[in-house]
């Protein structure tokens, strides 16, 4: 019977409705293990489900312990997890979920002291129904800012596709069997560069107020960036914002989470049922507004409507759908900074027609038509003698994305205080 009450606690759609968990309503928590010191719950790491895993439609991770390594942002005393099968096809049985604090970079293998078993409703099982995600538990367990956590689940049963989020840029492993409460790292041989069902941890923190959002494409997604390095620009980001608090500067006290999708379109869905790589107008609800605690948003999306639309882009569309994305978020008291369009002459796709779209939507935004305050990508990246192309050393090659000088530049370029204050008041 508990475990037939377990398909029920705590799951909610996948498609922006609010989760509730333990401690997320207000009410007490169902976990032991969870906590009783004060904090604010704020996402320290998230990825946004992207499609479903090829090759995983029959029997999706049967008897595999899957362990997630992931980075966070800020730190915290305890922590609490989401878990996804929005593409799965058939229920996802979880027998055994863990949170670990890694033991060093690059390693499978856990701190030992550090090891504990998630609950969902509180049990140690969970069965997520087709589209839907649920949040387990809190549990005490003291997360580092700036370090690698591990997340792993098991599966005993076939449930496919798997839900997962493919462009990682940081390994994660498989172990045949179950091996969730493994600390030695041992039995995980295989090596994965997604992340599989997991898509948010949040921790309750001393040290952040509030979660900043980015909202992106690969260029958010990091897609370039060396892997197991994190120098997305989201990372860089994150640790310039703690570095100027640190010093002194009055800046808000906000944890950063990255929701890029590689590919991802301002107007355009990917194919399939739920769509594969979601539009940014049909994700915002849930990869933005139902982030825990978020208080500002950050946008750097239009370039892929520019670059994949067989035709010529309007620019009035992809402006139109932009301001829809701010009105949302002002509709939940939410800050807007939004991003210029990075130069892309040199990649396959550039047209003389093609910049004129990007160089009329950067002027809208520029003009503050678009949102409440300005990333200025383009200017920070722009080669100065031929501003249609990326500066060389920006570059990573392919003249679309950046270079890991080129992302920690995109950070470096970003005007912390557009982070103060909130979204306007409507009059």
């Amino acid at each position: 019977m508990g475990l037939s009450t377990a398909i029920y606690v705590g799951v909610a759609s996948d498609d922006g409705l609010r989760i509730r968990s333990a401690l997320g309503d207000g009410r007490a928590p169902h976990n032991s293990a969870a906590p009783a010191s004060t904090g604010t719950w704020v996402g320290t790491w998230s990825a946004s489900p992207s499609a479903a895993e090829p090759g995983t439609e029959t029997t999706g991770m049967a008897d595999r312990s899957v362990r997630n390594v992931v980075h966070t942002s800020v730190g915290g005393t305890s922590a609490r997890v989401t878990l996804s099968n929005l593409y799965g096809q058939s229920p996802l049985s979880i027998t055994r979920a863990t949170v670990a604090v890694s033991a060093g970079s690059g390693t499978p293998a856990a701190l030992a002291d550090t090891m504990r078993q998630l609950t969902f409703g509180g049990g140690p099982t969970v069965v997520i129904p087709p589209g839907r995600q649920v949040m387990s538990d809190a549990v005490r367990i003291v997360v580092p800012h700036d370090s690698d956590v591990l997340i792993t689940t098991y599966t005993p049963s076939s449930s496919g596709p798997v839900t997962h989020h493919r462009h990682a840029r940081q390994v994660s492993y498989v172990a045949r069997g179950d091996h969730a409460q493994d600390v030695t790292g041992t039995p995980y041989t295989e090596r994965i560069g997604s992340w599989r069902y997991l898509t948010a941890l949040d921790v309750l923190s001393n040290e952040s107020d509030g979660t900043v959002v980015v909202l992106g494409d690969s260029l958010t997604d990091g897609i370039t960036s060396t892997p197991d390095t994190n120098s997305r620009w989201t990372d860089v980001l994150s640790d310039r914002l703690r570095a100027e608090i640190a010093s002194g500067r009055d800046l808000p006290r906000y944890s950063v989470v990255n929701q890029g999708i590689s590919g991802n379109q301002v107007l355009a869905d990917g194919l399939g049922r739920p769509a594969d790589n979601p539009s940014g107008l049909n994700r915002f609800g849930r990869d933005v507004l139902e982030r825990t605690n978020v208080k500002v948003v950050v946008i750097d999306l239009g370039v892929n409507d520019i670059l994949r639309n067989p035709r010529l882009a309007d620019p009035n569309a992809i402006l139109t759908g932009l301001r829809t994305l701010v009105g949302q978020a002002h509709a939940r008291g939410v800050k807007v900074v939004g991003a210029t369009l990075m130069p892309f002459q040199g990649h396959r796709g550039y047209t003389e027609a093609r910049e004129a779209v990007r160089q009329t939507i950067n002027a809208q935004i520029r003009a503050g038509r678009v949102y409440d305050a300005v990333a200025d990508f383009d200017q920070a990246l722009r080669d100065p003698y031929n501003p249609r192309r990326l500066r060389p050393e920006y570059d990573s090659g392919d003249h679309l994305h950046p270079s890991d000088a080129g992302y920690a530049r995109m950070a470096e370029s970003f005007d912390l205080s557009t982070l103060k204050g909130s979204a306007p008041a409507k009059l």
